[in-house]
């Protein structure tokens, strides 16, 4: 494992452990010469190009997980540590054991910010602006949060319920800018989100396999050998490789368990796999011209001609916030029953209308997913207006809404304003706005399940699932073992 180092420290020391419930150093070494290198001021886009610094042995013997690579290094009495990442793969299919849990990896490129920009900001075109990098490069370091937090750092979603004429807040990214961390250190990836779930699945004897969203791109045969795809957190971005892979799995008799949020763009990988497109806004995409099936925005685009739901069931499109900032600030928080008597549910003690997760710990806010959906006694069916499975079963729901609304007039910071969501839909859509976007649109958080070929899917429909964990939420913990223990069986039963 090559590693690339620019440090202004005249030496440093480095440290690699397997992460997870029981954090193992595998490999240190000390002292190494520290070295300044240029670097781009575009780095972001074009990557660092910073010659190699020193190789990690990965051992044979090393077990398949997540690898933290810590850098250490001393300056006027203090210690500073950065850290980069890799990933041990179990590559042959004899052994494999029933679960692998899939890396979001292209959410983190498109949020880690390190250089300056990422998917959402940085680029000041026209100056001042802050506009979204529509080209981000791997070949760069990850900004500081998005690997490792100290324990109790703030979420995205809001614990708190407010009282009358509140002022919003956004706690993660208060925390992150009072502490040195990248504003997007609680959007995405390992720290904030798969790593609770494997420190959980560890402690209650789940052996996992680890793959990259990235390995799903490269390689067709990734998911062989494993009975059930887990999906954790915040998995917003997709090449429609990756897709492919997942919808190949669940037609052969694979199962996926979506623990999992806001499935929402396409993007492309060029340069090796090495940089990510995502224009969002098709019509600055040159692709839109050449093959507008390859064109970078969310999937239910009608020049895509694959709706989100088509694969996972749900689609970011039909929520999306709760329990951020002011969207939906007194909601529950959780999930509400509507199908009591589901797999998902046994053995669980839930009634219909029961609420579970809720305030404080929020399974069911940040960034969720739905589809357009209609109620007949009493009960939620999907439509199919947006690519919804005619079998989607509806478990839970709960309240979403598609961004803030400023009632302070720009005197208050705004995370999500309805206006990004407006401009989304604007440009996918045209005039033929789709009638669920119409008026006064709300969307909705679900929990469901559908068949697919000869597989089938579990999605949680939220990117806060894990944090029900995190907390032992009874409720949660035992839907996670229905769908983890139904899935992970060898013969589907």
């Amino acid at each position: 494992m090559k590693v690339h180092v620019h440090t202004t420290a005249s030496n440093y020391d480095v440290r690699v452990l397997r992460d997870g419930a029981d954090p193992t150093v595998v490999w240190e070494a000390n002292g190494l010469a520290g070295e300044m290198h240029e670097t781009p001021s575009n780095s972001y886009e074009t990557g660092c190009g910073w010659p190699v610094s020193f190789t990690v042995p990965v051992e044979s013997c090393w077990q398949p997980g997540f690898y933290l690579i810590i850098l250490s290094m001393q300056f006027e009495g203090r210690t500073y540590e950065r850290e980069g990442f890799f990933v041990v793969r179990r590559h042959m299919p004899a052994g494999r054991p029933a679960y692998a849990l899939v890396l979001t990896t292209s959410t983190l490129v498109a949020y880690n910010d390190w250089g300056g920009a990422n998917h959402y900001r940085g680029v000041d075109v026209p100056p001042h602006a802050d506009s979204p990098a529509p080209r981000l490069s791997t070949m760069r370091p990850i900004a500081r949060g998005l690997l490792r937090q100290p324990p109790g750092a703030p979420r995205a979603s809001n614990p708190d319920t407010p009282g009358p004429n509140f002022i919003p807040r956004h706690p993660a990214y208060e925390w992150a800018h009072t502490h040195g961390y990248s504003r997007h250190a609680s959007d995405a990836f390992w720290a904030t989100y798969e790593r609770p779930f494997v420190v959980w699945a560890e402690k209650h004897g789940y052996e996992l396999d680890y793959l990259t969203q990235h390995d799903l791109h490269d390689d067709p045969d990734c998911l062989s050998g494993y009975s059930c795809a887990i999906l954790v957190g915040h998995d917003e971005y997709w090449t429609a490789e990756m897709r492919d892979r997942i919808d190949d799995f669940v037609d052969q008799g694979g199962h996926v368990a979506r623990f999992a949020g806001n499935f929402l763009w396409q993007v492309r990988l060029e340069e090796n796999g090495t940089r990510q497109i995502c224009y969002k806004d098709p019509g600055l995409d040159p692709m839109f011209d050449i093959d507008p099936a390859k064109t970078t925005t969310a999937w239910d685009a009608p020049f895509i001609d694959r709706p989100g739901a088509a694969t996972m069931g749900l689609t970011g499109l039909g929520g999306v916030y709760n329990r951020f900032g002011a969207t939906t600030p007194r909601s529950s928080g959780g999930y509400t029953v509507y199908r009591p008597n589901h797999w998902t549910l046994e053995a669980t003690d839930l009634y219909y209308g029961d609420v579970f997760g809720g305030a404080p710990i929020c399974v069911a806010a940040f960034e969720l997913d739905s589809v357009d959906y209609t109620f007949r006694k009493g009960l939620p069916y999907p439509t199919g207006s947006d690519g919804a499975p005619t079998n989607l079963d509806i478990v839970a729901m709960a309240p979403a809404v598609a961004g803030e609304i400023d009632k302070w007039k720009g005197a208050v910071p705004i995370g999500a304003p309805i206006g990004e969501f407006s401009h989304v839909t604007a440009a996918m859509f045209g005039d033929a706005m789709p009638d669920r976007f119409q008026g006064e649109f709300y969307g909705a958080g679900m929990m469901a399940t559908f068949e697919r070929g000869k597989g089938s899917v579990f999605n949680a429909g939220t990117t806060e699932w894990v944090n029900g964990l995190i907390h032992e939420d009874p409720f949660t913990q035992k839907i996670t073992h229905n769908v983890l223990r139904r899935f992970g069986s060898r013969n589907g039963d």
